[in-house]
């Protein structure tokens, strides 16, 4: 279905984190190196910190937000 010859070549490539994760995927440039990967971005690890961001929504809109409307 696709046009023969316009396509890179699509081959095995090991990924290295900076952790010393490694991994197998494929790839048009070859193996290669990572700063972050599943095996130690906090997201995955479970170790994110929330952010309360209630305090900042909340002076924001006594700032720029609507003016609450008064009942008459």
């Amino acid at each position: 279905m696709s046009k023969q010859g316009i396509h890179p070549a699509y081959l095995p490539a090991e990924v290295t984190c900076a952790c010393g994760n490694k991994f197998t995927t494929a790839s048009t440039r070859g193996s290669f190196m990572v700063e972050i990967c599943s095996a130690c971005h906090p997201f995955y690890t479970g170790k994110q910190k929330l952010i309360d961001t209630a305090g900042r929504i909340d002076r924001f809109q006594k700032k720029y937000g609507r003016a609450e409307k008064t009942a008459k």
